[in-house]
């Protein structure tokens, strides 16, 4: 062992103290220096078997447990094992925005936007590994059975420009990939692309957490055409859910629209405790005062917030999959599993953002419409938009959408990345779908 820790110790070159915290890493001495994660991993792993010549090592646990472990971006000694200690980057961030043209996401929440890792001094590495630069996300994490992960990040990971898929893909291959604890060589008994799972599910978690807009609008600061705030309104809002630290404010013009949760984390991403911090630098962009808070629906906030305990979703208007009322999405399922839902023009979509349907009492029924429009069955085919002259009266058939009493629906085939297929009423069509609510 002490042959293995004089061959680590002569491959990771001088440390590097990071100027704000006294940090001190095992890796190379400038950014532009450091070897990738991969291959220091292999030498980094204070305590852990490694075979050499193979490059595999052998760790306890799947991921490794990390007794003891340091608190990154605090360690004022060298850290060897990268499999229990985040470096070099080794503040994380969990980033959320407010997009309002086009409107993403639900009216009353944030979305969620990546995880980031950064080098505890405002720097960040980028792409570290383009041999997991990994192209199929809803795949792998459907491959894992994480069924409820991936829906809950069609509704709330979402891409302004409606290609969820590929945004997945890029924050996993630019940031994902530059998290130390995430290296296939930290599982003792890896599964191809469990660390992808592992990074979504810890994104969402932390996400879950993190209620921005139930916070700001405990403290009166509620989307609004006409009125504004000053940062440090919104940053006290923050502050008196989450004590002691501050958060990265981001505006575009003025208009707020990016929030950063910074945390340090002792022990592993998968594992480790993941402490509040205060950002690695400055790098709030909204000004002083006048800051915009723009509402996704363009009229007023809406008339009531939701209400959540902290780490919960927000509150729906209607329970998910049983009452077509207020404004919810329509889920497309196959074989009884979620697989897209319908966008605003009433197709099938599996990579766009989700319309915001509004359910209106009709009759024994109800009628629905998208920003688009009122929608229908037109030339037999679920639409939403001018063409649909008389909006249909639908039913709810155990929280599946029916018209003329029939909940069943049907496509020519699986709607797939960015191709959209028409929903036609009945079952006349080869693939056979159900239209789910899911209140928002």
């Amino acid at each position: 062992m002490a042959i293995l820790h004089s061959l680590a110790f002569a491959i990771k070159g001088s440390i590097q103290d990071a100027p704000s915290a006294s940090v001190v890493y095992a890796s190379g001495t400038m950014a532009s220096s450091v070897p990738s994660l991969r291959s220091l991993s292999k030498f980094a792993l204070g305590g852990a078997q490694v075979l050499l010549g193979t490059g595999q090592t052998v760790l306890g646990g799947t991921p490794q447990s990390c007794p003891n472990a340091q608190l990154s971006c605090h360690n004022t000694t060298a850290v060897e094992n990268l499999c229990c200690f985040n470096a070099p980057g080794g503040q994380l961030l969990q980033t959320q925005f407010w997009d309002t043209q086009p409107a993403t996401g639900p009216d009353n929440s944030w979305t969620l936007h990546g995880l980031w890792p950064d080098r505890c001094d405002g720097t960040y590495d980028a792409n570290c590994d383009p041999s997991r630069a990994y192209t199929n996300i809803s795949s792998i994490i459907s491959s894992f059975g994480k069924t409820e992960l991936l829906d809950y990040m069609n509704t709330f990971w979402k891409d302004y420009q409606g290609d969820d898929e590929t945004f997945w893909e890029h924050e996993w291959s630019k940031h994902g990939t530059c998290i130390s604890t995430l290296e296939p060589t930290c599982y003792s008994d890896h599964k191809a692309t469990e660390e992808v799972v592992d990074y979504f599910q810890k994104a969402v978690d932390l996400f879950k957490s993190l209620p921005s807009y139930e916070w700001l609008s405990a403290a009166g600061i509620t989307p609004s055409t006409s009125q504004t705030y000053t940062s440090q309104q919104i940053q006290d809002a923050i502050t008196a859910k989450r004590p002691g630290v501050t958060v990265t404010l981001g505006c575009k013009s003025g208009v707020f629209n990016e929030i950063w949760y910074h945390y340090d984390v002792r022990g592993s991403l998968q594992t480790g405790e993941f402490v509040p911090s205060n950002p690695d630098g400055m790098k709030s962009t909204c000004p002083t005062s006048g800051i915009k808070y723009l509402p996704k629906n363009g009229g007023s906030s809406p008339t009531s917030a939701p209400t959540t305990t902290s780490g919960a979703t927000p509150t729906q208007t209607s329970t998910p999959g049983t009452s077509f009322s207020g404004r919810g999405f329509l889920n497309v399922n196959v074989n009884g599993a979620k697989k897209g839902c319908i966008i605003t023009v009433g197709t099938w979509y599996t990579s766009g953002t989700c319309a915001t349907i509004t359910a209106t009492a009709a009759g024994d029924g109800f009628t629905l419409s998208s920003s688009k429009g009122k929608c229908g069955v037109v030339s037999g085919a679920f639409t939403c938009g001018g063409s649909v002259t008389t909006a249909t009266t639908f039913t709810s058939s155990n929280g599946k959408l029916a018209a003329g009493g029939n909940a069943a629906w049907s496509a020519d085939k699986v709607a797939s990345g960015t191709t959209q297929e028409k929903v036609y009423a009945g079952s006349d069509h080869s693939t056979k779908v159900e239209l789910v609510w899911q209140g928002v």
